[in-house]
């Protein structure tokens, strides 16, 4: 796939890049490159690799979902400047 001046300035402009024309002429065949390097990834055969989430296959350590309250109310609005109850008071934003 190769790019022309047009599209180059193109990008430049979705990219909010100002860029001359002597740059869009280097910038044409430096982007032609990259894109020639990547159909070459086409050629690759991956039909038999499996897909990855990591390079490491590896267990992700569970543990059960459970729901809790913390069990620690008083702890959680200990910092806080008012509460009422075991409630955050915070200044009403909506009138």
């Amino acid at each position: 796939m190769s790019v022309d001046k047009a599209t180059v300035q193109h990008v430049a402009r979705l990219a909010r890049i100002k860029i001359t024309d002597e740059e869009a002429g280097k910038l044409e065949s430096e982007i032609s490159t990259i894109l020639a390097w990547v159909e070459q990834l086409d050629e690759v055969d991956t039909s038999n690799v499996e897909p990855m989430t990591s390079v490491v296959d590896f267990d992700m350590k569970k543990r059960d979902d459970e729901v809790t309250d913390g069990s620690k109310p008083d702890d959680i609005v200990s910092n806080a400047p008012e509460v009422d109850g075991h409630y955050f008071v915070v200044p009403r934003v909506v009138e």
